[in-house]
């Protein structure tokens, strides 16, 4: 599959088979995340893999009522909770060099951009859950302080592909220079 491809192609998926995803498919799939550049290769992601049904429900029932991939969340086979260690991208001997003081949410976006491609080129979907009990979820799954749950992956083999809803134009959001000035 050419990058192109995967890049116009991979859409969030809120509806899947009973396809099983395979522990070699997840393998693959993080391995993918495993790759993704971090402040100074920080490398400050964990991700906790959760298969069956019972424990699926566990992790959905953190979902806000209004999230839309409850349903399909649900349906999934396996769901990727991804994680982040705290404190330590964006600083060095723990103190903070950036502006942004959750530099960890930048590097984990580039782990889940890269397990959603992979993903992709797998023929599975993937849709990243944020509108939900953080909290609960990190009880739920055990995880010791100084992490915080980030996002939930649904991960399963689509029920159906469609077109995703336009993007800007380029001309909508770069500039030259100086905002407001039009690149193109």
């Amino acid at each position: 599959m050419e990058l192109q491809q995967a890049l116009s192609g991979r859409r969030s998926v809120r509806k899947f088979t009973d396809y099983q995803v395979t522990d070699g498919e997840i393998k693959d799939i993080l391995e993918a995340a495993r790759i993704a550049p971090s402040w100074a290769n920080t490398q400050v992601w964990d991700f906790v893999v959760i298969r069956g049904k019972e424990n699926i429900a566990k992790i959905v029932a953190t979902f806000s009522e209004k999230n839309p991939a409850t349903k399909g969340a649900l349906e999934a086979s396996v769901l990727i909770v991804a994680c982040a260690k705290t404190g330590i991208s964006g600083s060095y001997d723990g103190k903070a060099l950036t502006k942004h003081q959750e530099w960890f949410m930048f590097d984990l976006g580039l782990a889940v951009q890269n397990l959603c491609l992979k993903a992709y080129e797998l023929d599975l979907g993937t849709v990243v859950v944020g509108l939900m009990d953080h909290d609960a979820c990190k009880r739920i799954i055990g995880l010791p302080e100084g992490h915080e749950v980030v996002a939930v992956i649904p991960v399963g083999r689509p029920a159906a592909r469609r077109e995703g809803p336009p993007r800007k134009e380029l001309k909508d959001c770069v500039h030259l220079n100086a905002f407001g000035t039009p690149f193109l």
